[in-house]
């Protein structure tokens, strides 16, 4: 028996969502030194982040810039073979300033899990990420249920 897939075959996922504030696209290598600037500024800010309370990410030991490469290289990895979706979070400017993780859910309630952060210096963006990546998810994405912690 095989597993069902996380996204049917014929689904065409997705390469970036816009909004006036922010733009996603795939996390990759190549956002590597932007991208560990934005989560090792902002770590107690994460940690504090609705779906982050009691995960261990972001370490507060920090990563190398070879460590969190090898994180990007295992998210750019799970992109290409459909198992998971990450996706950068860029201001206007295309600055880092967060990330967007969708992964199956565990448990079978739930289609997919999704959690977001934004920097401490995009603290704002928090509320209004979570409403575009929400719609996102209803309009563009094959989820019947997902899991995303609500914000304030």
């Amino acid at each position: 028996m095989t597993a069902r897939p996380f996204v049917p075959d014929d689904f065409s996922v997705p390469q970036e969502l816009i909004d006036g504030r922010f733009r996603l696209e795939p996390l990759g290598p190549q956002h590597n030194a932007a991208d560990r600037a934005a989560w090792t500024s902002s770590v107690e800010h994460i940690r504090a982040t609705p779906g982050w309370e009691g995960s261990d990410w972001p370490p507060v030991e920090g990563m190398s810039a070879e460590e969190n490469l090898r994180d990007l290289e295992g998210h750019a990895a799970d992109f290409a073979a459909r198992r998971g979706f990450t996706y950068t979070v860029l201001a206007p400017d295309g600055e880092v300033i967060g990330c967007v993780y969708i992964y199956p859910a565990r448990g079978g309630e739930h289609d997919a899990n999704v959690r977001s952060w934004v920097s401490a210096a995009a603290a704002e963006l928090d509320a209004p990420l979570h409403a575009a990546v929400s719609r996102w998810l209803a309009e563009q994405w094959p989820f019947e249920q997902v899991q995303y912690a609500k914000r304030d």
